[in-house]
């Protein structure tokens, strides 16, 4: 249960992703938040602003020998930084600059996060326009690419919030169909050959080990997150959508909790269909407290392992809506402290 002491002090986080385009705004809401122990702040995404502001060309944007630009059909390998690599990289540094700016002094848990490499082997593709996915040699150059760019990312952050314990966020939502094999191929009348587990683990070992001794997360609004293989690969906590959880599943996360590893529950909607529920941060929770009666699990743990957020990225929400949802996490967070049975 040692593992649980690298989230201490972080009732609330978010995602990732936030509304609009204004880096400034998005750092200055995101760390208000979770100011004075409210919770993590993390590195906002803006995807609004276009290709390179989203998720996967952030990332692209992060690789190391490895380019991409922006085909009709998605991102697509490039053989060198064209302008869209080079946007990515240019939004990413403004992204971080408002971050430094608003972490003036900060000392505390701070996340980062980037896409995991079988989520990016899924959506980037090759010069034929086939998925990444279906070359293992490509898949284990992407992994290595991805690792040594993190790395130093992860420095930059360093340097940029010396106070800061930088925690890695990896998303993976395409994670569980990369398993299973439903992944489809450019045409949609195919499907790419499941990865074997063993090299889907270690790809995220190697990946999630750029972290150091800092904490490590991966993140899956999609359902059937692979619980055990996640923490096999090194995770510390693994972030997914409370709402899709099923009891299939309620045995992994029992094992997940006695083996030390953190919950970071989604429980807060994610767009602004959600906002009748933000009048009742007890009620937001009801379900978390359901759970850890139905598994038999110490209520008094609660606060150790469950880290409370927004059920997925919040760039489909106003910022008005966004903000409050943030807030409301913070005081769901305090519900389930105060009131954890």
């Amino acid at each position: 249960m040692s593992e649980k002491s690298k989230f201490s002090g972080c009732p609330a986080t978010g995602v990732g992703s936030m509304p609009g385009g204004d880096a400034r705004e998005a750092a200055k809401t995101v760390t208000g938040s979770f100011a004075d122990g409210q919770g993590m702040p993390h590195l906002a995404e803006l995807p609004a602003r276009g290709p390179g502001a989203d998720m996967i060309g952030r990332t692209i944007g992060m690789l190391v020998e490895m380019y991409g630009h922006v085909e009709p059909s998605g991102w697509r390998i490039s053989d060198r930084p064209g302008r869209d690599t080079k946007r990515a990289r240019s939004w990413l540094g403004e992204d971080l600059d408002a971050l430094e700016e608003f972490t003036q002094g900060y000392e505390g848990l701070l996340k980062v996060q980037a896409v995991g490499p079988w989520t990016l082997a899924a959506a980037l593709e090759l010069r034929g326009g086939e998925a990444m996915l279906g070359d293992p040699g490509a898949c284990r150059d992407l992994a290595g690419s991805l690792a040594e760019g993190l790395r130093a990312h992860l420095a930059d952050v360093r340097r940029r919030v010396p106070g800061a314990q930088v925690v890695l966020q990896l998303d993976e939502p395409s994670l569980t169909a990369v398993l299973l094999g439903r992944v489809r191929s450019a045409s949609g009348y195919r499907t790419y050959r499941a990865v074997d587990r063993q090299v889907v683990e270690g790809a995220l070992r190697e990946v999630l080990a750029v972290r150091g001794d800092g904490p490590g997360t991966v993140h899956s609004c999609a359902p059937e997150v692979p619980f055990a293989l996640l923490r096999r690969a090194g995770a510390d906590g693994i972030s997914f959508d409370f709402s899709l959880l099923t009891e299939r599943e309620e045995e992994a996360i029992g094992e997940a909790v006695e083996g030390g590893t953190q919950l970071f529950l989604g429980v807060v909607p994610g767009t602004d269909a959600g906002s009748a529920g933000l009048s009742d941060p007890g009620g937001s929770v009801m379900g978390v407290r359901t759970l850890w009666s139905r598994l038999g699990l110490n209520p008094g743990t609660l606060t150790q392992s469950v880290v409370i957020t927004p059920s997925c990225g919040l760039a489909g929400a106003s910022p008005a809506y966004a903000r409050a949802a943030l807030a409301h996490c913070a005081r769901a967070a305090r519900s389930l402290a105060d009131n954890p049975e």
